[in-house]
């Protein structure tokens, strides 16, 4: 055998085997992790968790269900505030202003915020509207949350409709459609399922934040849908509750974690299935 030939075949063979090394060992952290999630998080799992409140302390009953629907609330509300203004950015940076100056500036912009340590965004929104408004509230979180999803929305945006082919639009636009049209009726239907796909990321992204939170709806005991007062969360709840002797508060945090990991795995399976189906056709 050829003596480079050998060296580089060992060369290769060593390099392969430490990224399989390498794999394996996240790999099992991540099953270790999953693993005790879900050992924890069904030992309390029932009925109860979805249709009772969260209990005081050094009881024996009681759920999440004012936190599930406080995370669910402010969940929509800070995809419903980020999302359209993404779309319409993206959209602007590629279909109007894909070669100027501005457009390199709003993705500079975008970039920073999309790396930004979330619990800076919450401190940001407690300064701009918590303190204001003079305490805590559910519209501040949810402002918070649109702020972490703008940037994921405005990311993807651009990038599924920057891979709709140009002769699309040239043909399109060679029947006499206006560009607002042409975007609405061919780039968006063309991009439609990546669009989709970045939504539900976004999602993802905020469903289990905690530390913005912290700061902007914090978390209470009651049922609650005044967005001008705190309101109950999943994040913000499972952090207390963890953090509290209680054995009951413990085994709801476990279950709370749970329901989030699932529904972020959910989600993550979701927009991969999309995206798989997508580059198939």
């Amino acid at each position: 055998m050829n003596p480079l030939y050998a060296r580089r075949r060992r060369t290769s063979t060593v390099a392969m085997a430490l990224c399989v090394a390498a794999t394996a060992f996240g790999l099992a952290w991540l099953v270790l992790i999953l693993a005790t999630l879900f050992w924890n998080g069904l030992a309390g799992f029932s009925l109860d968790v979805f249709t009772q409140m969260t209990p005081p302390p050094n009881t024996s009953d009681g759920g999440l269900l004012n936190a599930i629907v406080g995370s669910l609330i402010l969940t929509v509300l800070g995809i419903g505030v980020g999302a359209p203004i993404g779309l319409l950015a993206g959209t602007f940076m590629a279909e109007y202003g894909r070669y100027s100056k501005l457009t390199s500036l709003i993705r500079f912009i975008n970039d920073i915020l999309l790396s930004a340590p979330s619990i800076i965004i919450g401190l940001f929104v407690y300064g701009a509207i918590v303190v204001p408004m003079g305490g805590f509230s559910g519209l501040a979180g949810a402002i918070a949350l649109a702020v972490i999803a703008l940037p994921v929305v405005v990311r993807t945006t651009e990038d599924m409709l920057l891979l709709v082919p140009i002769q699309l639009r040239e043909a399109a636009a060679a029947l006499g459609m206006p560009r607002s049209h042409v975007i609405k009726r061919i780039t968006w239907q063309a991009a439609r399922t990546g669009l989709i796909t970045g939504l539900l990321l976004a999602v993802a992204r905020i469903s289990g934040e905690t530390a913005p939170l912290l700061f902007t709806a914090l978390s209470n005991q009651f049922w609650s849908v005044d967005l001008l007062k705190t309101m109950a969360n999943l994040p913000v709840t499972i952090n207390n509750f963890i953090n509290n002797p209680d054995p009951n508060w413990k085994r709801l945090a476990w279950s709370g974690a749970l329901i989030i990991t699932m529904a972020v795995l959910a989600l993550n399976i979701l927009a991969r299935s999309l995206s798989a189906g997508r580059q198939s056709k």
